[in-house]
């Protein structure tokens, strides 16, 4: 409906207009049990009391509500027609009064797709688990409200739930006479107040802190999930860290944790990662391993726990006023996280998974039609659904540690203290927090906004050595460009670091500078005279946010001696370097599958490691010339095999090239090895072919038809849970079969009868390499549909939609054809749908640039030289 995408002119206004004191907000979940014999959604009542101020008595505004119906809304003791003032999405509020009291009797739906009340049916027991989610927008599915973030207030929640449930809300609850009652929170937004209920099991601790001024702090803490994943539960490691976190946070933020107690869920079919609920964290289950996982693992959830937790002040105390600043939650948490992270638990290396992961993620949004300043320009909610992306978490995130870097961290901890004291329970915007950075640094933070914040797009940065005739460096500069859609050069401090091979080969550091690089070209006069460099590396300690580029020199000592590199972030660095310029169309797609293949299998870092195969498989998928394809496939089976054979028995490195192997095996001896080992005729010395290694041996013997429906129904009989479920989904989506895609386009985009979770798996297999031409019909079938889903189904399955099913792998000019006749002929279409598919199409585009290239490199049978000194330009 046209009032269900709230725009921020709306949101401003009613801001000048309305003020909140209070809500109570009743809602009655008994339903959630049962049989639901009635046609349409199943529904729970929900009866919300909003006390609030109007600036202008006699004005009109609004509330908000999605709910199927509404049985009563009455106004200051006025009953109103609830078939008059309410369209489906919004209440009319006509002549309001100075001080005011709102009451709205509803019937909402529970959820299917993880956004409102979301229910969920265990298919191991049968029990029910319910759980809400709402950024940016999704409390008014549960109950009425004023849905925008500068519209905080306390709120007061009662639960009816079934007799055996237990409830939690964001603050402490009890249950007298059947009712759960929960303490007022104190003044927050609506998207982050949140309710879970079941039958859930939880674990308990404490933790406890002396204040600076003697104060006793004491925090309940609490872990939950489903009785299924119980035994599977390590909630032990789970409160290390939460422990390690809220002492690293007071220690550097002197405000005590604003929100009593400190409860983490983790709930089935969860869209997000997580979500920092004041007191009441959710997160998605999967970080609850049912097998054995790598450290990478462990330190990703760490990292998620400790950026939820940064979020208790980034966020909670302190909001944004309206989206456009949500970076000021999200951007200051994904620093904290792995701030946090290297400073107080035993991941140590974080930097390394941020380095190599974290701004993999922000170069490719940066690069995208789609990009943005981090202080991002957002209309409605629909924009602010889509801005959760790559720039505002990972590349606000690098900016912040750019900001490290160039104010001092001192200087940038005490504005954070600062900030906290000076808007707590507030909302703010970016110029609230530059005062507090620019009087504790003396910088200028105004002119350094307007080159991080307030513009886009990602710089790159080249060395230029020049050698003198006693070959020591006569002089050596760093070159910044940056793209044509986006000219700004900004200030970085940099480190830039040379390294040479010692007497035992190892590619060591000799020298290091720190440098203000700013404009086109800048001298490091410090390095002016050492000896000459086999590696210059550009941003070394990854101090800035930028595309390293190489010198041809440094470049070819990377072809040869990459795996000689001894500093594991260094390499970490090299090898994303190397990553862009393959996206770039600046190396040959089979030139990095090459390097994957020759130094992977010396790795130590083991998140390195796995993000060294995701790339690979990218290349050889997306960015290989087609004729190559096939080549490299087999090249990197045979390669994953042996660094399989030859890791320590029962190591993380062994698990990481099982699960690689598993992923690229396609020849008959390959797949026969993989069902081997399901049925104990094959063993590799220290693998445990756990359950979860097990599907993803399946997988592969899904795709090229070794294993049929029947083996994965016998599968799903020996892990009938749900996440044995969702593996069956995909590796039946995943079967060659004209009849098998058939069937799964069907259950996505014709029907609305799976849930988020088993909509995710079905494309996930749907979505196969290998099934090129099984696939090509729905190229057709894709643009006719997708207008018409973003239209009737909810936001959250659009976009699974629309970026999951786009015709990625039908990649010829015909496709990308498709796609601008698409966008031409839809100018109308809604913003946020235009805005998937701009950003589908030029990763399309992209593909087809680094093919190209890849097929100029097999032709001369040679990679292609791709170093990149001034004029190598960006793409």
């Amino acid at each position: 409906m046209p009032g269900e995408n709230l725009s921020r002119d709306e949101a401003r206004e009613r801001a000048a207009l309305l003020s909140v004191d209070g809500y109570e907000v009743s809602l009655d979940v008994r339903s959630a049990v049962g049989e639901h014999g009635e046609e349409g959604p199943r529904t729970f009542r929900s009866v919300t009391t909003i006390r609030f101020r109007c600036a202008e008595p006699g004005a009109t505004s609004f509330a908000d509500l999605l709910a199927p119906s509404v049985t009563a809304v009455s106004l200051n003791g006025k009953d109103l027609d609830p078939g008059e003032v309410f369209d489906g999405s919004r209440i009319l509020l006509e002549d309001l009064a100075a001080e005011n009291e709102l009451v709205v009797d509803a019937q909402c739906a529970y959820s299917r797709t993880g956004e409102g009340l979301h229910r969920f049916v265990d298919p191991e027991d049968g029990e029910v688990y319910l759980y809400t989610q709402y950024e940016p927008a999704d409390s008014r599915r549960v109950f009425a409200n004023f849905e925008q973030p500068d519209l905080k207030a306390p709120f007061r929640f009662e639960v009816r739930a079934p007799e055996e449930w237990t409830v939690w809300g964001n603050g402490t609850g009890e249950r007298h006479d059947g009712v759960w009652r929960f303490a007022e929170t104190k003044p927050i937004s609506t998207y982050i107040t949140c309710v879970v209920a079941g039958p859930y099991h939880y674990v308990t601790d404490s933790y406890e802190r002396v204040l600076e001024d003697g104060t006793r702090l004491e925090i309940p803490l609490g872990a939950l999930c489903r009785k299924g994943l119980a035994r599977h539960f390590d909630a032990d490691d789970v409160f290390a860290v939460t422990k390690q976190g809220l002492d690293f946070f007071h220690d550097h933020f002197d405000y005590p944790y604003p929100f009593g107690k400190y409860d983490q869920a983790f709930v089935p079919e969860y869209n997000l990662g997580a979500m920092e609920n004041p007191g009441l964290v959710t997160f998605r289950e999967e970080y609850i391993f049912r097998g054995k996982v790598t450290r990478a693992s462990y330190e990703a959830r760490a990292n998620v726990i400790l950026h939820e937790m940064a979020h208790m002040w980034f966020g909670d105390l302190v909001t944004m006023r309206w989206w456009d600043d949500l970076w000021l939650k999200e951007s200051f948490a994904d620093f904290m996280g792995s701030f946090a992270l290297v400073g107080a638990t035993r991941f140590t290396d974080g930097w390394i998974t941020f380095a190599n992961r974290r701004k993999a993620w922000a170069y490719r949004a940066d690069q995208l039609p789609s990009t943005h300043p981090v202080t991002a320009d957002i209309r409605d909610l629909q924009d602010a659904k889509l801005n959760f992306d790559g720039i505002t978490y990972a590349k606000g995130a690098s900016v912040l540690k750019q900001l490290v870097a160039y104010a001092g961290q001192d200087a940038f901890l005490e504005g954070a203290r600062r900030y906290f004291k000076r808007h707590a329970y507030g909302n703010t915007r970016l110029g609230d927090l530059l005062t507090v950075l620019e009087e504790t640094s003396g910088r200028d933070m105004g002119a350094w906004a307007r080159a991080w914040l307030q513009t886009a797009g990602v710089n790159s940065l080249t060395p230029q050595v020049l050698l003198g005739p006693d070959g020591r460096i006569e002089e050596l500069a760093v070159v910044q460009e940056a793209p044509e859609s986006y000219p700004t050069l900004r200030p970085h401090r940099v480190a830039v670091g040379l390294y040479r091979r010692s007497s035992v080969g190892a590619l060591e550091r000799y020298a290091r500078a720190e440098a203000d690089v700013d404009g086109a070209r800048t001298l490091v006069a410090e390095l002016a005279g050492q000896d000459a460099p086999e590696l210059v590396l550009v941003n070394d300690d990854d101090l800035t946010y930028c595309k390293i580029r190489f010198d041809e020199t440094s470049l070819a000592t990377l072809r040869e001696h990459l795996g000689a590199l001894t500093d594991p972030l260094a390499r970490a660095l090299c090898w994303s370097a190397l990553w862009n310029l393959t996206r770039d169309a600046l190396l040959p797609a089979r030139e990095f599958v090459d390097l994957v293949l020759r130094f992977a299998g010396r790795e130590s870092d083991i998140g390195v490691l796995q993000m060294l195969h995701a790339w690979a498989d990218s290349a050889l998928v997306r960015y290989a010339a087609p004729e190559w394809r096939e080549t490299g496939g087999r090249a990197l089976a045979e390669g994953a095999l042996a660094e399989l054979r030859q890791a320590e028995p029962g190591s993380e490195h062994q698990l990481a090239w099982a699960r690689f192997f598993a992923s690229v095996a396609f020849e008959p001896d390959d797949l026969a090895l993989l069902q081997g080992l399901l049925d104990g005729t094959e063993e590799i010395e220290g693998l445990d072919v756990d359950q979860e290694l097990r599907w993803a041996f399946l997988e592969p013997l899904a795709t090229y038809a070794v294993a049929d429906e029947k083996a994965l129904a016998a599968e799903l009989a020996r892990d009938d849970t749900a996440s044995g479920k969702r593996h069956q989904v995909r590796c039946l989506a995943a079967r060659p079969s004209a009849a098998v895609k058939e069937q799964a386009w069907a259950q996505v985009v014709e029907s609305d009868s799976l849930s988020n979770a088993l909509v995710e798996a079905t494309i996930a297999g749907f979505v196969r390499p290998s099934q090129r031409e099984l696939l090509a019909p729905y190229t057709a079938k894709y643009f006719a549909a997708i207008e018409r889903v973003w239209t009737e189904r909810s936001i959250q399955i659009g976009m699974d939609v629309v970026q999951g099913l786009f015709p990625a792998l039908d990649d010829s000019p015909g496709t990308l054809e498709a796609t601008d006749a698409w966008l031409a002929a839809h100018e109308g279409a809604a913003p946020a749908l235009r805005r998937l598919v701009l950003e589908a199409r030029d990763d399309l585009a992209r593909a087809l640039r680094g093919q190209a290239c890849d097929a100029v490199a097999g032709a001369s049978g040679s990679g292609s030289d791709p170093g990149s000194g001034s004029g190598s330009g960006q793409r």
